[in-house]
């Protein structure tokens, strides 16, 4: 066997919105693929209702090799493979699993402590104090409410929105 049909999680940059349809697409073509899904309620004028939205907008993670990689590209709603110098990025098996858990949690609803957020500026640079992602820092886009905040983290090279509770955050200084 050669290196070309060796297996690794990549991640996939597809179209807004079609996280789901591309995750279809891909277990329809055999392919075993990943996309975390958070239950967020929305509220409308005259109504809430629970929705399951994607973690990372507009990413999808598919277990694949090399020679995977065009019947994948060519999938309605796939942009690319997150790349670096022209090569598919691995993503590591034990980052899968920590995203799984991270959404286990979240499903759970599992908030280790209440903060306020006076002590928090979007743009600033936090630290993840709990769960699975634990250490990873990144900046802070929004505060959602008291309790929900999205913040941006390298993830294979690129930066990508994480849902997170307010709960398992805490700022850190530029220079960490």
């Amino acid at each position: 066997m050669d290196n070309r049909d060796e297996k690794h999680w990549h991640a996939l940059y597809v179209r807004s919105r079609s996280e789901k349809k591309v995750l279809s697409q891909l277990e329809e073509q055999g392919f075993v693929a990943y996309l975390p899904l958070v239950t967020e309620v929305k509220n409308w004028s005259d109504r809430k209702k629970k929705i399951e939205e994607p973690l990372f907008k507009s990413y999808v993670f598919v277990f694949s090799n090399d020679k995977d990689y065009i019947p994948i590209l060519n999938l309605y709603g796939v942009v690319k493979f997150v790349s670096f110098e022209r090569k598919a990025v691995i993503v590591p098996e034990n980052q899968i699993l920590a995203i799984k858990k991270f959404v286990s949690d979240y499903e759970k609803g599992e908030e280790f402590k209440m903060l306020n957020n006076e002590d928090l500026k979007v743009g600033q640079k936090v630290r993840i104090i709990n769960g699975p992602m634990k250490g990873l820092t990144g900046r802070l886009e929004t505060i959602r409410n008291k309790r929900h905040l999205i913040v941006y983290i390298d993830v294979v090279g690129q930066s990508i929105p994480v849902h997170i509770p307010r709960a398992k955050v805490e700022p850190c200084e530029e220079t960490d």
